[in-house]
């Protein structure tokens, strides 16, 4: 998987898809994508009328809009009763089919100086970032997942009981390879995460943390999954991603920046700013190719093949690449390290611990 020979490893035709935080930004232009695609989408959001704006969009997109259904859910995703209902009501509303793929695109950033920030707003990012992925991932896996103890408990596969039936290992191969045939396409459940979830810096220690929180719990349940996997085989698979969209453009960001101190802002200079609907673009790009963690800039990428640590390398050629590059950034990751240290430094020198120039 994730090799360039692979098919596409994400069709959405006719499949529901549901987002959080599908109101506005990179959750939005995926949802309208994702419609231009055939999807049947669901958004989530708190604001009803942001809400209903965002599904007017998406659904202008459709491909097939004598076909594909819309729909909007008002939630507050840091709760996890709230997400339970959620994922009940798409379960309704899908006609009592759970949705295919969730894409957990809901957060929020306070980016300041650790002893500038108010308590509150610690548990806020983790509410926000990280409880909001826990919850939703934990409400749609129970929906997913909640026949697998009975299942299991009866399963041999049909294929094997077949076999030892008849007393022929080829019988069970026919039988083996036509349930592959006939299983059906995976389940994806998407989480969000960031640059800082492989690199963070000063500023952004109450925001940090919850991101590279996202990326472990990709990775966990990334393994976790198949366990499920080979003990159900004619159940759809799941497949667990985390995209890092760059830097875009939106209210979000005019609202962290009015938060951000100077020193901060200094140190991001030369950041790529991508569009959302272009960042949209390149995480399903990569969804499609079969990654699991997914980079829209190439900064992103290279500074994730650096601390990749145990995480599932996406095919033997992109693993050997990614290796190869990591090493290459591990020892450029020395003088930029260094780099930014010597700023801070400087700064405090000059401008003293506020964080912000003298002259304002």
């Amino acid at each position: 998987m994730g090799s360039f020979l692979s098919k596409n490893e994400f069709p959405v035709d006719g499949r529901t898809v549901l987002i959080t935080g599908g109101s506005k930004g990179l959750g939005l232009n995926a949802a309208r994508q994702l419609a231009e695609k055939g999807a049947h989408v669901i958004i989530v959001a708190r604001d009803a009328g942001h809400l209903q704006q965002g599904i007017a969009f998406v659904s202008k997109g459709a491909r097939s809009p004598d076909v594909q259904r819309f729909h909007h859910i008002s939630a507050d995703v840091t709760s996890a009763a709230e997400c339970a209902r959620v994922v009940a009501e798409a379960v309704e509303w899908n006609h009592g089919s759970p949705p295919d793929i969730v894409w957990c695109c809901s957060g929020s950033a306070h980016p300041s100086l650790f002893v500038d920030t108010p308590l509150p707003q610690f548990q806020t990012m983790m509410d926000s970032n990280y409880f909001s992925s826990v919850y939703m991932a934990h409400a749609v896996l129970s929906v997913w997942l909640k026949n697998t103890s009975s299942l299991s408990s009866s399963s041999s596969s049909p294929a094997k009981t077949a076999a030892i039936d008849d007393g022929t290992e080829e019988k069970q191969h026919d039988s083996a390879a036509s349930d592959a045939e006939a299983k059906p396409p995976a389940r994806h459940i998407i989480f969000t995460g960031s640059f800082v979830s492989f690199y963070s810096f000063t500023g952004f220690a109450p925001y940090a943390p919850s991101k590279a929180a996202v990326r472990s719990l990709a990775d966990s349940l990334s393994q976790e999954m198949n366990l499920y996997a080979t003990a159900l085989p004619h159940e759809p698979r799941v497949r667990v991603h985390a995209v890092f969209p760059a830097t875009m453009p939106t209210q979000s960001l005019d609202d962290e920046n009015a938060v951000k101190t100077d020193v901060t802002k200094a140190l991001e200079e030369g950041d790529q700013i991508l569009d959302p609907a272009e960042c949209a673009r390149r995480a399903i790009a990569g969804l499609e190719r079969g990654l699991e963690l997914v980079p829209t800039s190439a900064i992103i990428r290279l500074v994730m093949t650096s601390v990749l640590g145990g995480t599932i390398r996406g095919g033997f050629w992109r693993g050997c690449v990614d290796t190869v590059l990591g090493w290459l950034t591990m020892v450029v990751m020395v003088f930029i390290r260094w780099e930014m240290d010597v700023k801070v430094a400087r700064w405090g020198r000059e401008n003293g611990v506020s964080g912000m120039k003298k002259d304002r």
